[in-house]
């Protein structure tokens, strides 16, 4: 439904004022959004023309030469041709897609210095706004996410798959990139230094500033430099703050179509975990890329439809793809594996070594299933891969770095499965999901963050059914809807 004034007036500043005081504003939000309350169904919300404008850049360069811009965007957040209503290839989030690049480009790259937003559906860059002197080399990509369109589907569900999504864009950009350049990923700079070196306005501010656009907030960030170049990324950031706010977007009026308090609650919240006063320039950790992830491999990359995930992958490239989701960062969540087949178990990494070990023997996937909105086709699926953590009374820092990382590592595991020949499909909607507290501990402490279904490629026998469960919920979720084959998930 599209916004009256009254309902546009209703800003992340506004509903500040009505919203629980931190902490326990984000413990109400994160019971909440694990609870089963379904949220209310609305219309489809399809995707709208960019806000950004401007002039469009063109390469400065020959590709292979800096850092080519053009080859990494396209690899990572360019929407795929012939896919109208969806932009990435592999959502998190159902195909909604939230996420925004703003580009900070100094020498070394593709196209001109300067600051710009792009464009992922006619894959152009708009030119927003001067460099600073002598600026930093290489290129600063901010991911900022865009709210409305995902509260408007999930509501109160929204703000999780919010950071999970800015988790798979942030992994995207960091493999198409690391093929040739240096890659560092940051996941917890402070939101206020993200918005001033993109050129934004803060959250609070945003809807004032500028008024009738749509409020985005900054939640990654991604540096590319040439080889053996500067790695100075926080300083790199600070330089790009230091200069004026650059450039608006264009007024969308109602582009706000979410209910206007559920929205604001969720910009709020998204404002409050992305705040890090105490260390702005946040940490960065450099990327590798593994050989069998080629170019090639990226641009395959698919969310596959629940009907081809039904058969069980062999232990050998379950075992890669969970040491690939475990070393993305330490601190991030924990990983276990949910496997079908003739022996259904649950599954953790081995100790100082590769392989499977197991931790619960029987078929969980049922059990998944109603945990991850009622989404009947989890329940076959040949392996599903848990990112687990994030316990309910978690800090704001805990809680962003739990989804982030949750996000970066499944976009990774996913294309460690494509170069693998599997089929995968993200699942970010989780509800009462204690993996903790169903294999016997105590409550709160271990609910499911994300998860990635995993399927075979080709036929294989067909197994016996099984009849344990590993899991047993504490109260179970009640049954939903199951979303319709290859459509996007549905709360």
């Amino acid at each position: 439904m599209p916004d009256t004034p009254d309902r546009a007036a209703a800003t992340v500043r506004g509903a500040g004022a009505v919203l629980p005081a931190a902490p326990d504003l984000l413990r109400t939000a994160l019971a909440d959004a694990r609870s089963p309350r379904v949220p209310r169904l609305s219309p489809y919300v399809p995707e709208r023309p960019s806000p950004w404008i401007g002039p469009v850049a063109a390469n400065a360069g020959e590709p292979g030469r800096g850092i080519d811009l053009d080859r990494v965007l396209r690899l990572s957040l360019a929407a795929p041709a012939g896919t109208p209503g969806r932009l990435r290839p592999v959502p998190s989030a159902g195909a909604l897609h939230p996420v925004r690049a703003h580009l900070l480009l100094g020498p070394g790259c593709s196209l001109p210095s300067g600051r710009y937003a792009y464009d992922p559906r006619t894959h152009r860059a708009h030119r927003r706004g001067p460099a600073p002197d002598g600026a930093p080399p290489g290129a600063l990509v901010v991911l900022t996410a865009a709210a409305s369109r995902t509260v408007a589907h999930y509501g109160h569900r929204a703000w999780p798959l919010l950071l999970l999504d800015t988790g798979h864009a942030a992994a995207a950009l960091a493999l198409a990139g690391a093929a040739t350049a240096d890659v560092l990923v940051c996941l917890d700079a402070d939101g206020a230094l993200l918005s001033a070196a993109a050129g934004l306005p803060g959250a609070p501010d945003w809807q004032d500033v500028w008024p009738g656009t749509e409020p985005e907030l900054p939640l990654a960030a991604v540096r590319l430099t040439a080889p053996g170049g500067s790695v100075g990324s926080a300083s790199a950031l600070r330089a790009w703050a230091a200069l004026p706010r650059a450039s608006a977007p264009a007024p969308r009026p109602g582009a706000d179509t979410a209910p206007p308090r559920e929205l604001a609650h969720a910009r709020h919240l998204l404002h409050h975990i992305a705040g890090a006063p105490g260390r702005p320039g946040g940490t960065w950790h450099p990327v590798r890329r593994p050989g069998q992830v080629t170019d090639e491999v990226l641009a395959a990359r698919r969310s596959a439809p629940p009907e081809d995930l039904n058969r069980p992958p062999g232990k050998e490239p379950l075992a890669r793809i969970l040491a690939a989701a475990r070393s993305v960062r330490p601190e991030g969540p924990a990983w276990t594996l949910a496997v079908g087949g003739a022996t259904p178990a649950l599954y953790t990494a081995v100790p100082g070594g590769p392989g499977l070990g197991v931790r619960a023997v029987g078929d969980a996937r049922p059990t998944l299933a109603r945990w991850a909105a009622g989404q009947r086709w989890i329940g076959a699926a040949g392996a599903v891969l848990l990112a687990h953590g994030c316990p309910d009374d978690a800090p704001r820092a805990t809680v962003r770095a739990g989804h982030l990382v949750a996000g970066y590592a499944a976009g990774a595991a996913q294309a460690h499965a494509t170069a693998l020949g599997l089929c995968s499909r993200p699942i970010g909607s989780w509800q009462q999901a204690d993996l903790g507290a169903a294999l016997g501990g105590p409550p709160g402490r271990d609910p499911i963050v994300h998860g990635l279904a995993l399927g075979a490629p080709a036929p294989t026998a067909t197994a016996p059914a099984a009849t344990a469960s590993a899991l047993t919920p504490p109260t179970p979720a009640p049954a939903a809807p199951a979303a319709p084959s290859g459509e996007e998930e549905r709360p």
